[in-house]
């Protein structure tokens, strides 16, 4: 059932749009200004909003301007008695979805209803087709190793259990993760990731949690953090090794209680989300170090699932060399390079200390320094480490 929240201080318009639209099947709440609108419209998802333009506290073209900033695809209908053709223009342009006097033409009051949630379907559908063309790259490999990793991921996907996968940089960890997410009940929500080692720790909480305006000298603005973003979908924390202790306290009380409070604020949040972690750190040993919660390694690590080096899986080189030279192909729209089984042998044999990363990396190299067909020699000059 579609939810509308009514924002007008007259009581009588409140009751009877709430009447009407309850009659045709909406869910309606109630708002009696600006102020109490943002509040309810903070604490909750509503398909659609209908609001008066003058309101004590906070105006309608006030409110306009900050449920945008919070979540600028709910449709927003201004209704008023007040306003005349420059207040219409003016609200339109502001993102108003439509503008209606007062009193409200019944007929069209319905069919713009209909055709803003309309619209909303029609992005919400969008953003899905859009995520089901770019695909998630498949997993290559026919290895002891990363076959027991695809029947893993088929049978916790289907499960909300959290998931900390382990490995070296370059092995495939987000790769992993996101086969997780895309073979999940969670797939058609967003998966939001955050790489822990590339924010600040004076930052790491706003950047899980949010911020309000004023909470500090940069808030210049009200911001809303990963977990609200990733509620109802994954959130992958990358390299949750690195997080900051103060950040990690939070994170356990969000995953414990299932509610995260934005920083310089005093409201809980509710959120749904499935939290999957990876790290290339051995996190016992930063328990032991005292820079990682032992709390948190328990909460975290309902499965934990390794992605061996690509050193360990070297029998699945070829058939990652042939994928890359294809990707690389098609990237630069060229025909796909040959490469002599020599070339390939060599690659077998070497160290990968970047794993999956740098052979991608080096096969792109090849393509691109090498002749039609790349050659053990090519190898050898453009990869093997140079010996005097």
């Amino acid at each position: 059932m579609p939810s509308i929240l009514i924002i007008d201080d007259e009581k009588a318009i409140r009751k009877t749009l709430t009447e009407i639209l309850g009659f045709e099947g909406y869910k309606i709440d109630e708002a009696s200004d600006g102020e109490e609108g943002l509040r309810k419209f903070k604490e909750k998802n509503y398909d659609l909003i209908l609001c008066d333009i003058k309101m004590p506290k906070l105006d309608g073209l006030e409110f306009l301007e900050k449920a945008k900033e919070i979540n600028s695809e709910v449709p927003v209908i201004i209704i008023s008695g007040h306003g005349n053709i420059e207040t219409a223009v003016e609200a339109v342009k502001s993102g108003a979805y439509d503008y209606i006097p007062k009193p409200p033409d019944l007929n069209r009051l319905l069919i713009t209803l209909r055709n803003a949630m309309d619209k909303t379907t029609l992005v919400a559908e969008t953003k899905v087709l859009k995520r089901k063309v770019s695909k998630v790259q498949d997993i290559i490999g026919e290895s002891g190793p990363i076959i027991k990793i695809k029947e893993t991921i088929n049978k916790i996907a289907p499960t909300d259990a959290r998931v900390l996968i382990t490995g070296e940089n370059g092995s495939g960890k987000e790769l992993v993760a996101r086969w997780i997410h895309e073979k999940s009940a969670r797939a058609t929500a967003a998966m939001v990731e955050v790489n822990c080692a590339a924010i600040p720790g004076e930052l790491i909480e706003s950047e899980l949690f949010g911020h309000e305006k004023g909470s500090f000298t940069s808030a210049v603005k009200q911001r809303i953090g990963k977990f609200e973003q990733a509620s109802g979908g994954t959130l992958f924390l990358d390299e949750i090794g690195d997080m900051s202790l103060s950040a990690q306290a939070k994170v356990l009380r969000a995953l414990q209680e299932g509610k995260i409070t934005r920083v310089g604020a005093d409201r809980d949040i509710n959120v749904d989300v499935r939290v999957i972690a990876a790290t290339n750190k051995d996190l016992l040993k930063e328990v032991e170090n005292k820079n990682f919660r032992l709390d948190l390694y328990h909460r975290l690590g309902v499965i934990i699932l390794h992605v061996p080096t690509l050193n360990e899986r070297s029998t699945d080189i070829p058939l990652l060399i042939d994928r890359f030279l294809q990707d690389v192909a098609t990237d630069y729209g060229q025909a796909k390079k040959a490469i002599d089984k020599k070339a390939i042998d060599l690659l077998q044999k070497y160290q990968w200390t970047g794993n999956v990363r740098e052979l991608r990396n080096v096969v792109e190299r090849l393509v691109i320094l090498s002749g039609k067909t790349i050659m053990a020699e090519d190898v050898e000059s453009y990869v093997l480490p140079k010996t005097r």
